[in-house]
C-alpha cells in the first residue's frame, strides 16, 4: 500500500495496523511518499524493491523482526536510514538496533509528530552536512564532507549517515569535549536524557569501524566525547 508524496519514499513496516494508518498520515501531511507492509518479508522485498528514503521498521514483525531486515540490507551493502519502533522498553532490543545499523528507535507509545521529526532529521544527516567540500583530518583519520567519504591510513570505511555526522561533528572542534547530550541534540536533533545510551551506541560502532584509528575518539568520563590526537 502506498501513498504518494514529493519528498521521496518512505517504507512503513508495522504489523499494528492503526499505528501503520496514523503513521502513513501524519508522513503523508509532511509530504512523503509511504508505502506500508505488514510483515518481516514483505518488508524486506519492499525495501530491495523500491529502493525508499528511509525505513521505519517495528521490531516484532510476523515472519521476520525488524532488526534482521536491517542486518540483511547492511550486509547486501544497503545504508538506507533506519528507524526502530518498539513496544518492548529495555535496554537489549534498543541496543541490538543500533549494533545492526539503525539509526534512531522510538519506543510505543509515541507522538506520530516526533516520528515525523526523527524521520525529517534523519534524512537531513544522510544529505551530509551543510559545509559541503570540508576535508577533516586527525591523524590517519581523513573525513571528506563532500564526497562523504572516511577513510583511515587512505582505506575508506563504509559509515552509516548517522554514524558519519557523529563523526563529522566530533572532527568539527578536535580537542573540545562534548557532553552526550550536546551530541543528541546537534546529531540527532533531539534532546532527551533516555536517549543518550544511543550515542554511546554509536560512538562505540565507529570507534569499531575506526579500527587502528579508534583511539582518536576518547571517552572524558562523567562528561561526553572528544575527537583529539
Amino acid at each position: 500500500m502506498s501513498d504518494a508524496g514529493g519528498k521521496g519514499l518512505i517504507l512503513l513496516v508495522e504489523d499494528e495496523r492503526p499505528i501503520a494508518d496514523l503513521v502513513r498520515l501524519y508522513l503523508s501531511r509532511d509530504g512523503f511518499g509511504v508505502h506500508v507492509e505488514h510483515d518481516g518479508p514483505a518488508g524486506l522485498a519492499a525495501a530491495r524493491r523500491l529502493r525508499p528514503v528511509a525505513c521505519v521498521l517495528d521490531i516484532a514483525l510476523p515472519g521476520m523482526e525488524g532488526t534482521e531486515i536491517c542486518r540483511r540490507l547492511r550486509d547486501e551493502g544497503d545504508w538506507t536510514p533506519v528507524v526502530f519502533l518498539t513496544a518492548r522498553d529495555d535496554e537489549v532490543d534498543r541496543i541490538l538496533g543500533l549494533e545492526l545499523g539503525g539509526d534512531d528507535y522510538l519506543t510505543k507509545p509515541f507522538s506520530p509528530r516526533e516520528l515525523v521529526a526523527r524521520v525529517r532529521a534523519l534524512l537531513r544527516r544522510a544529505a551530509g552536512p551543510p559545509d559541503g567540500g570540508r576535508v577533516r583530518t586527525l591523524g590517519p583519520l581523513q573525513l571528506d564532507s563532500g564526497r562523504h567519504l572516511v577513510t583511515v591510513d587512505g582505506a575508506p570505511l563504509t559509515l552509516t549517515p548517522t554514524e558519519f555526522d557523529l563523526l563529522a561533528h566530533l572532527l568539527g572542534r578536535p580537542g573540545r569535549v562534548f557532553t552526550r547530550e550536546e551530541l543528541l541534540a546537534s546529531v540527532w536533533g533531539y534532546a532527551s536524557p533516555a536517549g543518550t545510551r544511543t550515542v554511546d551506541v554509536h560512538v562505540a560502532q565507529v570507534r569499531a569501524k575506526l579500527g587502528p584509528a579508534a583511539h582518536l575518539i576518547r571517552t572524558v568520563r562523567g562528561v561526553g566525547y572528544t575527537a583529539d590526537a
